[in-house]
C-alpha cells in the first residue's frame, strides 16, 4: 500500500507588517494553489496515491479542486486523491496545530508545508517524529529552502516510497527549546530573539532599537530575518551540532558605541539595517542559557510570541536531531544517480 502525503498550505503567510515596510513577495491564493498542483503532480508521479490536506477558507482548496476537475474532464489523471482533514477551521494558527497533529495520528509519511518560518515552527511543534518538506511561501523564509516545489515533491514522493535509503531522504535538525519558569512554552527552528519592548503588539520585528540577544541554531548569511545578523558574524550550517549566540547594543545614529560593532544586516527583504554588535559566542546543543535581559518580549522565528518580567525566569536550550526534514538534494543526487526516474541501472564505473 502507497504511503499518504500531508500537505499543509497556510493561505495568510507573508501578510504581516513588513508587507508594509519591505518588498516582500506577496503570493496570491492561485500562486498558493498552483504551488500545491505542482507538488500533487510530482507525489503522484512517485507512486504516491493519497494526500490528507488542511482544510481553510482562503481558497487553496478549492482551486486545487478545480485543477483536478480539470485533468479529469481531459481524461488525465496525474494527481493522488485529496482527502480534506474532517476538522474545524478558525483562520487561526490552530488549524495548522490541529492538522498537523491529526496527520502525525494518521499515519503519513511526510508532510510537505507551505508557508513562512512560523507556519514551519507550528507543523514541527505538533507533527512528532512525521519528516517535514518546506515550500517558501512567507515573508522571512529562513528555515524552508528556495526551491522549486515541482522538485520538492519529487524528493518527497522518493523518500516516502522508499527508493531512497532513508539515511539519504531524511536529515535531522535543530531547535530551540524557550523555558519559562521550568516549563518549555515554546520552540523556535531558527531564532529567538529577545527585545526590551514588553508588548507583543503587531508580533513581526522590524525595528532593531530594542534588540538585545539573538540565539540561532544555525547562522547562514545568505538567509534574511534576525539569522542574517549571526550569519554575517559567523556562520554555522544546519548541520554541525549547535549554534550562535548574539548580544546585541543599539548603535547611535548608525556609528559604533563603546564596545559597540555596527553590522548592517538584511533583517527583511529589501530592509537593511544597523544593529549594534556586542559580542557573539557559540551555543552549544543540551546547555540552557539564561539571557541578560531582564523584561521585555522573546520573538521566535522573527515574531514576538512572549512577554516576561523580572520576575519570570527564562531560559533557552538548543537540541540537536529534534526532528527530520526531507533532505530534497540528497534525495535529488542519489535519483540522477541510480537514474530512479527513467528505470534504467545505475553506470558502472570503469576502473582504470
Amino acid at each position: 500500500m502507497a504511503p499518504a502525503v500531508g500537505i499543509i498550505a497556510n493561505p495568510v503567510s507573508a501578510r504581516d507588517i513588513r508587507r508594509v515596510v519591505a518588498n516582500a513577495a506577496n503570493l496570491q491564493i492561485t500562486d498558493r494553489a498552483n504551488i500545491v498542483l505542482r507538488v500533487l503532480a510530482a507525489l503522484r508521479a512517485c507512486g504516491v496515491t493519497d494526500v490528507l490536506m488542511m482544510p481553510e477558507h482562503g481558497g487553496i482548496g478549492r482551486h486545487v479542486a478545480r485543477g483536478l476537475s480539470r485533468a479529469a474532464a481531459h481524461g488525465e489523471a496525474p494527481y493522488p486523491a485529496i482527502h480534506p482533514l474532517p476538522m474545524p477551521v478558525t483562520g487561526t494558527v490552530a488549524d495548522t496545530h490541529r492538522a498537523a497533529d491529526a496527520m502525525r495520528r494518521a499515519g503519513v509519511a511526510a508532510i510537505v508545508v507551505l508557508g513562512g518560518d512560523g507556519t514551519h515552527r507550528a507543523v514541527v511543534a505538533h507533527c512528532g517524529a512525521v519528516p517535514v518538506a518546506g515550500i517558501s511561501t512567507g515573508t522571512n523564509n529562513a528555515f524552508p529552502e528556495h526551491r522549486e516545489p515541482t522538485i520538492t515533491g519529487l524528493a518527497t514522493g522518493l523518500a516516502v516510497t522508499g527508493r531512497v535509503p532513508a539515511d539519504i531522504a531524511f536529515a535531522a535538525n535543530k531547535r530551540i527549546d524557550v523555558s519559562l519558569n521550568g516549563r518549555v512554552e515554546e520552540i523556535a527552528l531558527v531564532d529567538v530573539a529577545l527585545v526590551t519592548e514588553r508588548y507583543v503588539g503587531a508580533r513581526a520585528l522590524w525595528k532593531p532599537d530594542s534588540f538585545r540577544e539573538l540565539f540561532v541554531t544555525f547562522a547562514d548569511p545568505e538567509v534574511i530575518g534576525m539569522s542574517a545578523i549571526a550569519g554575517l558574524l559567523e556562520p554555522v550550517t544546519r548541520e554541525e551540532s549547535g549554534g550562535l549566540m548574539v548580544r546585541l547594543g543599539a548603535p547611535a545614529s548608525g556609528t559604533a558605541a563603546s564596545g559597540v560593532t555596527v553590522l548592517r544586516a538584511p533583517i527583511a527583504p529589501g530592509l537593511m539595517a544597523s544593529v549594534g554588535v556586542a559580542d557573539w559566542r557559540r551555543m552549544p546543543a543540551g546547555v540552557p542559557f539564561v539571557p541578560e535581559v531582564k523584561a521585555g518580549s522573546i520573538a521566535l522565528d522573527g515574531e514576538r510570541e512572549i512577554a516576561f518580567s523580572a520576575q519570570d525566569r527564562v531560559s533557552l536550550t538548543l537540541r540537536d536531531d529534534a526532528f527530520r526534514t526531507v533532505n530534497v538534494g540528497g534525495c535529488m543526487q542519489h535519483a540522477a544517480q541510480y537514474r530512479l526516474l527513467t528505470g534504467a541501472p545505475a553506470p558502472v564505473t570503469a576502473e582504470l
